[in-house]
C-alpha cells in the first residue's frame, strides 16, 4: 500500500493579514525602540553623559545609595504633592461643565469620565485619556462622540492657555538667575503655542460652514456628521461668555498642578520654589508633547530633573523630584480613577469595541447600560 505524502499547508492568500501583520510588528519595533530611548531619557537625571577621545561615558551625578536611603524623608511633600494632584480631576470636571454647554449633564457623570480618563491614561500606553474621557461621557448621555470630543479638545486649547499666563506670570516673579536658563526656551515654546491655539480657535468657527458645503453637493456623509458634531463641541469659542468661564475655569486644574510641583520644589530647598512650579509645570509639559514614540516617562524625567537643576536644586534632589513626583502623579491618578472604573464596571476590551461602533456611526444612541453606575 503506497502512502500518500502530507499535502503541504496552504498559503496564506488573503491580501489584508500580510499587512495587518506588518503593523504589529511595525508597532512592536516602535515600542521596543521608545523603551530603549525611555530608559536612556530617565538615565540623564541620575548619570552625566560626557565624550572624550571619541567613547562616551557615564559618570553618576551622586550616590545611588546615600539617594535611595534619603527618599523616606521625603514622604510629607509627597503626600501633599498627591492630594493637589488628586484636585485636579474634579477641577477639569467643572471646567468641562462650560465647555459643554447647555447639554452638560450633572457634575457626577462629568467627574467619573475625566478620572475613567486619566485612568487610561496611566494604565495603557497611547495616551488615550482625553478620548477616553470624552467616549466614555458620550455613551453614558447618549451624545455624539464628535460633539463630547470636540468640548475636550476646546478644555485642552483654554488649559493650554491658561498654563502660558501662569508660565508668564512665574517668570516674571521673584525666581533671580534660576529663570534666566529656563525663561527663553519657555517663552518661545508657548508663543508658537499660543498662536496656533488662535488659529485652532478661530478655524473652529467653519466647521459648520464646511459640513453644510458637504451636504449640498452630497459628498462624504460620514465626515460631513462629523464635522457638524464636533462644530457642536467647539461651540463654546463662539460666545464669549461660555470662553470667558471655560477659560476661568481652566485655571483650576493649572494652578493646582503648578502649586504640587511649587510645594514639592520649596520642601527641596529651591529658593522661591513655591513660585517655580508655574515654570517647571511648562517644561513638563513641553515635553510630554513629544509626537511618534512613546517616551512619554523618559521625557518626564529629562524635563523635570533638568528644570530643577536649573533653577538651583542639587543632582540628588532634582532626581528626587523627577521620580517622586512621577510616582505620586501616575499612582493618584491611577487609584482614584480606578475607583471610577470599578462604578461604572468598565473594561478595556468593551470600550474599544464600543469606540469603532460610535465612531463609524458618530450618533447619539442614547445611555448605554453597559455603562450605567451600579445602584
Amino acid at each position: 500500500m503506497t502512502t500518500s505524502a502530507k499535502a503541504p499547508a496552504p498559503r496564506d492568500t488573503n491580501p489584508y493579514t500580510r499587512p495587518r501583520r506588518s503593523r504589529w510588528l511595525g508597532r512592536a519595533a516602535l515600542g521596543l525602540l521608545g523603551a530603549c530611548l525611555s530608559v536612556v531619557l530617565i538615565g540623564s537625571a541620575f548619570f552625566k553623559p560626557s565624550l572624550a577621545a571619541g567613547q562616551l561615558s557615564l559618570t553618576p551625578r551622586f550616590t545611588l545609595g546615600a539617594w535611595t536611603a534619603d527618599l523616606p524623608t521625603h514622604l510629607p511633600w509627597v503626600a501633599a504633592f498627591a492630594l493637589l494632584t488628586a484636585a485636579i480631576i474634579p477641577l477639569r470636571a467643572v471646567q468641562w461643565r462650560h465647555t459643554l454647554g447647555e447639554r452638560a449633564p450633572g457634575f457626577r457623570h462629568r467627574y467619573h469620565s475625566v478620572a475613567i480618563g486619566a485612568f487610561f491614561h496611566n494604565a495603557v500606553p497611547g495616551k488615550l485619556g482625553e478620548f477616553v474621557r470624552a467616549f466614555v461621557l458620550s455613551r453614558r448621555q447618549g451624545l455624539p462622540f464628535f460633539e463630547s470630543l470636540g468640548s475636550v479638545l476646546v478644555c485642552k486649547l483654554l488649559e493650554l492657555a491658561a498654563l502660558i499666563a501662569v508660565v508668564g506670570v512665574a517668570l516674571a516673579g521673584p525666581l533671580g538667575s534660576g529663570a534666566s536658563s529656563l525663561g527663553p526656551a519657555v517663552l518661545a515654546a508657548f508663543g508658537l503655542f499660543a498662536v496656533l491655539l488662535g488659529l485652532a480657535l478661530a478655524g473652529a468657527r467653519y466647521a459648520g460652514r464646511l459640513c453644510a458645503w458637504l451636504d449640498s453637493r452630497g459628498r462624504l456623509p460620514k465626515l460631513s456628521m462629523a464635522l457638524g458634531h464636533l462644530g457642536k463641541g467647539l461651540g463654546a469659542t463662539k460666545s464669549p461668555r461660555r470662553a470667558v468661564l471655560a477659560f476661568a475655569a481652566s485655571f483650576g486644574p493649572v494652578l493646582a498642578s503648578a502649586i504640587a510641583y511649587g510645594v514639592a520644589l520649596q520642601a527641596l530647598g529651591v529658593e522661591h520654589g513655591l513660585f517655580a512650579g508655574g515654570i517647571v509645570l511648562g517644561a513638563i509639559s513641553l515635553g510630554q508633547l513629544s509626537p511618534g514614540l512613546p517616551i512619554g516617562m523618559g521625557m518626564y524625567y529629562l524635563t523635570s530633573s533638568w528644570a530643577a537643576r536649573a533653577l538651583g536644586a542639587a543632582p540628588e534632589q532634582a532626581a528626587s523630584f523627577a521620580a517622586l513626583t512621577h510616582l505620586a502623579t501616575f499612582s493618584t491618578q491611577l487609584l482614584v480613577g480606578l475607583v471610577s472604573v470599578l462604578v461604572y464596571r468598565i473594561r478595556l476590551r468593551q470600550l474599544l469595541r464600543a469606540k469603532a461602533e460610535m465612531v463609524a456611526a458618530d450618533a447619539p444612541t442614547g445611555p448605554d447600560p453597559a455603562l450605567e453606575p451600579t445602584r
